[in-house]
């Protein structure tokens, strides 16, 4: 990452953003804040119906990235496999872990709580945070998913669900 930081993203990528997910960069514009001329990335999250806009110099301190690439989804994929670790920690506790990992934008973390929480139909039902929790997950994943692959999300999680559900049958 030893480009100038202009140049690392540009209009039209897709980017994604920690706390919202995957985006596309509509523009780069200038905007006078406090008296300060600031350069900033206008985001565009389609799905939430929102527009971001973070400043040029900040964007990797805030831990905006460039979409995984198709080696990191496989690893997410394949962490879908593995068996559940849930820890016998106090919900609350556990709560607040999945809702950092989904927040950190990390596909690996994200997989891991869809991974943690999923239910297959024979299984408990889950409590509406874990339900809200795990769909906040879902969709970051397959968001991601589906803009790496270049398909939909539909077909993403189709992907992401066959692997849940093979993981299931082979449990």
């Amino acid at each position: 990452m030893s480009k100038s930081k202009k140049s690392e993203f540009r209009p039209n990528d897709h980017v994604v953003y920690p706390a919202h997910g995957v985006g596309q960069i509509i523009s780069i514009e200038e905007q006078e804040v406090a008296g300060l001329t600031l350069e900033l990335f206008v985001i565009s999250f389609e799905k939430d119906k929102m527009t971001l806009r973070v400043p040029t110099n900040k964007a990797t301190e805030v831990g905006m990235r460039s979409l995984s690439s198709p080696d990191v989804v496989s690893k997410a994929m394949d962490t879908l496999k593995g068996k559940a670790k849930v820890k016998r920690a106090m919900w609350s506790r556990r709560a607040q872990e999945y809702e950092q990992k989904i927040n950190s934008g990390d596909l690996i973390s994200i997989a891991e709580v869809v991974r943690d929480l999923h239910r297959t139909d024979d299984q408990r039902e889950q409590s509406y945070s874990e339900r809200q929790l795990y769909e906040a997950a879902l969709e970051r994943l397959t968001r991601e998913i589906a803009a790496v692959s270049g398909g939909n999300e539909d077909e993403a999680q189709k992907r992401v669900g066959d692997v849940l559900v093979s993981r299931a049958v082979a449990a």
